[in-house]
């Protein structure tokens, strides 16, 4: 991946080259987590656009790197913190949407919307 659609965290724009580690280890992650994010829905549309084939490689890459770095088992502020835990993947994301957001269709935020709908479930993990 391009350095200039990086996270900047060195362990995440590695973690991103990986694609089919990224895929596994969201959905595991956001298993676990999904009831303690009030972004979740974001998270959720950000991972179906980084893996849409109709997303372009540069917004993949950027989404990639805000999506390791959630999945990510380490990171700046401990996602076990109450309140703050999950505040710096939170800034994280909203920059990488930022940058993307005219890529983010409204077919992902529906997936994203479903998917929270019937819960996050091991036939998702089948499916992504």
């Amino acid at each position: 991946m391009a350095a200039e659609h990086s996270v900047g965290f060195e362990p995440a724009d590695r973690l991103a080259e990986d694609r089919e580690s990224v895929r596994r280890r969201f959905w595991r992650k956001l298993k676990r987590v999904a009831a303690q994010l009030p972004f979740a829905e974001d998270l959720l549309a950000a991972y179906y656009c980084a893996f849409d084939r109709q997303t372009p490689r540069h917004v993949q890459a950027s989404l990639l790197g805000a999506i390791a770095y959630f999945i990510l088992p380490f990171d700046f502020v401990a996602d076990v913190m109450p309140m703050l835990g999950f505040a710096d993947d939170a800034a994280v994301l909203a920059t990488a949407i930022r940058m993307v957001a005219g890529h983010i269709t409204n077919e992902h935020r529906e997936a994203a919307r479903a998917a929270l709908k019937r819960g996050v479930s091991e036939a998702d993990v089948e499916a992504a």
